[in-house]
């Protein structure tokens, strides 16, 4: 049996940390690691959230998937009909067609582009009048920002995941882990039977999205970048829950704990990864923060 080895992961995440301060995004991370639960004004939440809460805050996540997959796939984000809502409806930052040159490649990112322009029209669908806008989301500055913290690119560099099927890939693997464990954290706070059938649901699709993207990536000899886009990311959530896709030198294309169960985040710790830091990352994908009671 495989074993993960938490002690050197830890070690691994202790690493990162010293790498992060030097980027300018430890102190925000720390920081941030506090926070819990905040309204849309800012003030810390004083009751449970409910689960139109924790569906609009699955919908900002949505939004920012969808985005990203629509305009790589097709060169268009979502319509109009699509993001309007309670809150502010903000603009998106980048996006464009990857010019793909493998048939199958561009199938299989044309298919998770549909079923992320699904989720979110199920999920504005099943909130009605209370979901949320879609906020402003950076697929530009993000990347640049995540990438110099990983140490995939120096200072004054920049990384286009819209260049090439590769870059492509790697954008991807950043959303797809985040996106099973958010869910995977959320299941335990929703009340309503139908809407936490409905979320695991979501969260199996977003497993298949997971697994697609991981196995892709192993086979183009990816570990290292993977593995240091998810140090950043146990960094973010400041415990020892991420994984690359090669661990102990061999394929890891389900990243689980000691008992082979999936990762699991609470918002705030997806907050911390999403925003990249804070002020000092610019909000990371999210550049005016998220819509919603869980922002």
């Amino acid at each position: 049996m495989q074993d993960h080895d938490e002690a050197a992961t830890r070690s691994l995440v202790s690493d990162r940390r010293k790498l992060l301060r030097n980027a300018g995004l430890g102190t925000a991370f720390a920081a941030a690691s506090g926070l819990g639960l905040f309204s849309s004004t800012g003030a810390k939440a004083a009751t449970a959230p409910t689960d139109a809460d924790i569906l609009n805050f699955a919908l900002n996540l949505e939004y920012l998937e969808a985005e990203y997959y629509l305009f790589s796939s097709f060169g268009v984000g979502l319509s109009a009909a699509d993001i309007n809502g309670v809150g502010a409806t903000g603009n998106v930052l980048g996006g464009s067609a990857v010019p793909f040159k493998t048939p199958a490649l561009q199938q299989i990112a044309e298919k998770i582009a549909n079923d992320e322009q699904a989720h979110v029209r199920f999920l504005r669908a099943a909130l009605g009048p209370a979901a949320v806008a879609r906020p402003t989301i950076d697929l530009v500055n993000s990347f640049n920002t995540l990438w110099q913290a990983a140490g995939l690119i120096g200072p004054g560099q920049t990384f286009d995941p819209f260049a090439n099927e590769l870059n492509w890939l790697l954008g991807a693997y950043v959303f797809e882990d985040v996106g099973v464990t958010a869910y995977n954290g959320a299941a335990p706070l929703i009340t309503s039977k139908t809407y936490l059938g409905a979320a695991a649901s979501i969260l199996a699709v977003e497993a298949y999205h997971a697994g697609s993207i991981r196995t892709l990536l192993f086979e183009a000899q990816q570990g290292p970048a993977t593995n240091a886009i998810s140090k950043v990311r146990a960094t973010a959530s400041g415990v020892a829950d991420d994984q690359g896709v090669v661990w102990s030198g061999v394929a890891n294309i389900t990243p689980t704990d000691v008992n082979a169960l999936a990762f699991s985040r609470t918002t705030t710790q997806v907050l911390n990864i999403v925003y990249l830091g804070g002020a000092s990352g610019g909000y990371g994908f999210f550049p005016q923060g998220l819509n919603g009671a869980i922002a």
